[in-house]
């Protein structure tokens, strides 16, 4: 038995871990530049192959590269000689991943990489290995020991080989202006896509859902539009629904302990709240949000240049949409 505790155990396997990440960061020279051009320049896309755990890594470097705006998808090294490697232009530039740098499935492309001119950019852990020999550019992702006890599972070296593939993908995001609008583009059914492409019109209840009374109206009317439309308010508008004011679920409550069973006699326009804040509805929904977490209400009236409302936009709707 291991006299050791789980714990223990795994503060040791992440203390190596992040050894041998951090062992990286003295390895970087000219060549990781060098990487970074060669993707950069090339018309077509990247094409990550590796082999076992290190074509897991892969796919995960693949699927970050392209969604943050460098084209990109992973092609298993043993399918790439039995057909696949009919997806790879002379346009392309192929990452293998190979911590001996003699995986079989690789080295067995390397011909076909040479014969068309296709840019290889390798990450290994052997730099005198033949793959690393064969590459443009070889990024030494090398560790002084893996995390498991054995010193045979691949743990340390592949965690190493993910970071040098993020170091990758933030660097030429970075050179290419790679901005928050691009990764939400990509990214539009995401909590930052939603924050950056749904707007208020998408979300806003609009045409017989409006809850709209007009100045002469009773409170008694008021009330049951607020009630049945169920947004908690009712916009006073002219007949062009030019809105003159709002009558909230609140103001109902106060205009009761105020003014008690006389608070009915009254008309819409006697207690209605003027010029109450709007939106249109081109902005966000996210910026509508904003507001009405700043002034503590739930819902905002939508309205265009002329103060015609158009809409009412409710906090539920925009919390159920998952924007926070």
């Amino acid at each position: 038995m291991n006299p050791l505790s789980s714990i223990d155990i795994a503060k040791k396997v992440l203390q190596t871990e992040a050894d041998a990440v951090r062992s990286l960061i003295d390895k970087l020279d000219e060549t990781f530049d060098k990487a970074v051009e060669i993707i950069l320049s090339s018309k077509g896309r990247v094409v990550v192959t590796g082999m076992g755990k290190s074509g897991l890594v892969g796919k995960k470097i693949a699927a970050t590269l392209a969604s943050t705006g460098t084209p990109s998808f992973f092609m298993h090294p043993a399918e790439a000689s039995h057909g696949d490697l009919g997806m790879v232009t002379a346009d392309d530039v192929i990452i293998a991943i190979s911590n001996s740098g003699e995986t079989d499935e690789i080295i067995g492309i390397i011909p076909f990489l040479k014969r068309f001119n296709v840019g290889l950019v390798s990450l290994t852990g052997n730099h005198g290995s033949t793959l690393a020999k064969a590459a443009e550019v070889n990024l030494d992702i090398s560790v002084m020991e893996e995390a498991c006890p054995l010193g045979i599972v691949p743990t340390s070296s592949t965690t190493a080989a993910l970071a040098m593939g993020d170091a990758i993908a933030v660097a030429l995001l970075t050179k290419r202006g790679f901005q928050q609008d691009d990764f939400a583009f990509f990214h539009p059914s995401g909590s930052l896509g939603k924050k950056l492409f749904i707007r208020v019109k998408d979300l806003m209840h609009a045409g017989d859902a409006l809850p709209i009374i007009s100045p002469e109206a009773s409170l008694t009317a008021a009330v049951m539009e607020i009630s049945s439309k169920r947004l908690g308010l009712s916009i006073v508008a002219e007949s062009d629904r030019v809105m003159l004011g709002i009558i909230t679920d609140g103001d109902v409550r106060r205009g009761i302990e105020k003014w008690g069973k006389g608070f009915f006699d009254m008309k819409a326009r006697d207690v209605m709240t003027r010029n109450p804040r709007v939106i249109s509805e081109g902005e966000l929904a996210a910026k509508a949000l904003a507001v009405m977490e700043n002034l503590s209400i739930t819902a905002l009236v939508v309205a265009d240049e002329n103060g015609r409302t158009t809409g009412v936009i409710h906090l539920h709707d925009i919390l159920k949409k998952g924007i926070a």
